[in-house]
């Protein structure tokens, strides 16, 4: 096994423990929202901190499973124009998009680190401080980006191949 193929599969096996962890949080996310409509309805009573309780628990959610995604290419593609193009050229149109959100991953990552470094906040019900939040910003983009490099280097591949 080259090392590239080893550095990938660590990757893939960090990015799928992170994409379990963000399943995990979805139990909780829904009790706490049942308990809150079943608390709500029927003794007019909500649950204090739920509203940030779950968008935290959702930010979570979605941050840790988005590398996943790209590993599995569940993201949307649009191949109505390249599926009917030579090998070849969709593998060079594959390179310059995926080099294209490489350079997006890399803006969100940098503000994201930006952001997080001066953020002092914290929730105004339940006190909790914003910054993990924000740093898992940079760690859901990294995981991302390194997905994303390693699909760019399967696009070079298959131009050699072609």
């Amino acid at each position: 096994m080259s090392k590239l193929k080893k550095i990938q599969s660590i990757l893939q096996s960090i990015t799928r423990s992170l994409t379990y962890a963000g399943m995990l949080l979805l139990i909780p996310l829904m009790l706490l929202t049942s308990a809150e409509v079943v608390s709500r309805g029927i003794f007019s009573l909500p649950i204090p901190g739920t509203v940030e309780l779950s968008s935290f628990l959702l930010a979570v959610f979605i941050l840790l499973g988005i590398a996943y995604t790209q590993q599995q290419k569940g993201h949307v593609r649009v191949t109505a124009v390249t599926a009917k193009l030579p090998e070849k050229i969709a593998a060079v149109l594959d390179c310059f998009t995926t080099l294209l959100c490489l350079f997006i991953t890399s803006i969100v990552v940098w503000q994201g680190w930006a952001v997080a470094y001066d953020e002092q906040a914290i929730t105004d019900m339940l006190r909790i401080p914003d910054l993990p939040f924000r740093l898992l910003v940079c760690v859901a983009g990294i995981t991302l980006w390194l997905e994303m490099f390693f699909d760019l280097l399967s696009s070079i591949a298959a131009i050699g191949r072609s």
